[in-house]
């Protein structure tokens, strides 16, 4: 009688646990249905909404055009069933370009049966001026829709209240609280609501910034910071023929100034700094009596701000003219925004519900481009910050071709939608 081979013995139960590995594995790659086919079902309702919010021109140093934004966000988050408040700033951080007025922000909370906290940021200025809607007005072309200001970040606004909208239609409450924040001050470095924006993120388990994701809608997790350095110099005037010796130069100084501070940037660490603006005198025959000059600085810690700071500070005491008076003045625009393990873990969450839907999800944690308002709503929290949550698209800040890819919206939806849902019920921790 042939005695029976043990390896044949175990192939059968072998492919079958196989089998059912790959069969849960299958399952559990596939989106889930009722929350893809809402957010099908709102992508026209975005586009609804982008329209109208294109429609209305919001520069940020237009505050009737902000004024008027602001009421349709609010409007649109009232019923959606959000308690809302449109907020005028109070704590105004004065940066060299800051304008008299500062637009408002839209506030609006929704309570929960949970205990996670999450929040949702967008901003409603535009980098336009006033009267150039005419020339960019909202269009759809094949899988594209233009209009002026749509990428950046008007866009970002309509997702979020579309999100909010299928989170409604599915009737998910189990978050403890979902905070939306849109501000009508990011194109100018947000001097009314940095404040107010680190204030209400210091405690959130999670904070999604709806900035546009690029044109291939990538994650980024780090941001470059921006700062500005002001340098003045006060001599004085004399005659440059007669009585040179009777002026104090304050061009000399500030050149002076300039070249002793050429060097304090570390490049292998991100930080920069480049002198990029200069002026003085009034006539060629008169020594100057006054001089300044502008730097461009950035970083990629908060820290190497406050040391870059001081090392101003610092040289400014050696001067060339120990008659003339030198003052440095160093803004920080936007702080860095730097990875944690929080947003780590969140985004490489994104990858596997992007997956679901057959996509690929491209998270950055090296810090390129400018500043967004991430930063601030980082500076106080432990929790994750997630930037460019919003629509792939290209042409912010240009003067025809400003738009976001159709085909980005649902997958968009569907990603901020889950996020938010498995954050809220412990499936993403």
């Amino acid at each position: 009688m042939p005695r029976s081979h043990p390896a044949a013995s175990l192939i059968g139960p072998l492919i079958a646990s196989l089998w059912l590995t790959y069969a849960a594995t299958t399952v559990q790659a596939e989106p889930i249905a009722d929350v893809h086919m809402l957010a099908q079902k709102e992508q026209q309702p975005l586009l609804d909404t982008l329209r109208d919010l294109v429609a209305i021109e919001s520069g940020s140093k237009d505050i009737e055009g902000l004024n008027q934004i602001a009421e349709r966000v609010a409007g649109q988050l009232k019923q959606l069933g959000g308690t809302v408040e449109i907020l005028q700033p109070t704590d105004i951080y004065r940066l060299d370009d800051t304008p008299e007025k500062i637009g408002p922000a839209v506030h609006a909370t929704f309570k929960g049966t949970g205990s996670k906290k999450i929040m949702l940021i967008a901003h409603m200025d535009t980098v336009y001026l006033k009267g150039m809607l005419k020339d960019q007005p909202f269009r759809i072309d094949g899988d594209k829709a233009y209009g002026l200001g749509i990428a950046d970040d008007k866009q970002g606004v309509a997702l979020i209240l579309h999100t909010v909208a299928l989170l409604q239609k599915l009737a998910f409450r189990d978050y403890g609280t979902l905070t939306v924040l849109a501000n009508g001050d990011e194109e100018i470095s947000s001097p009314g609501w940095r404040s107010t924006i680190t204030k209400f993120a210091s405690d959130q388990d999670a904070v999604f910034s709806f900035e546009g994701g690029g044109t291939d809608g990538t994650l980024r997790l780090a941001t470059s910071g921006i700062g500005s350095a002001y340098l003045t110099v006060q001599g004085k005037s004399s005659h440059a023929g007669a009585r040179p010796e009777g002026g104090v130069n304050a061009l000399y100084e500030l050149s002076h100034q300039v070249l002793q501070m050429k060097d304090l940037s570390k490049p292998e660490q991100g930080l920069k700094l480049n002198w990029t603006v200069s002026k003085s005198g009034t006539n060629r025959n008169v020594i100057p009596a006054d001089a300044t000059a502008q730097a461009d600085a950035r970083a990629l810690k908060v820290s190497d701000f406050d040391e870059l700071e001081k090392a101003l500070q610092d040289k400014i005491k050696d001067r060339l003219l120990p008659d003339s008076k030198v003052d440095l003045k160093f803004e920080v625009r936007r702080p860095p925004l730097e990875a944690n393990e929080a947003s780590r873990r969140v985004a490489a969450y994104g990858k596997t519900i992007y997956q679901e839907l057959g996509m690929s999800l491209k998270v950055d944690e090296k810090a390129t481009g400018g500043g967004t308002d991430a930063a601030f709503a980082a500076l106080k929290t432990s929790g994750a910050v997630v930037e460019g949550m919003g629509l792939s698209g290209f042409g912010a800040h240009s003067n025809d071709a400003e738009y976001v890819q159709i085909n980005s919206i649902v997958p968009r939806l569907y990603l901020a939608t889950r996020m938010i849902m498995d954050l809220s019920t412990g499936k993403l921790k």
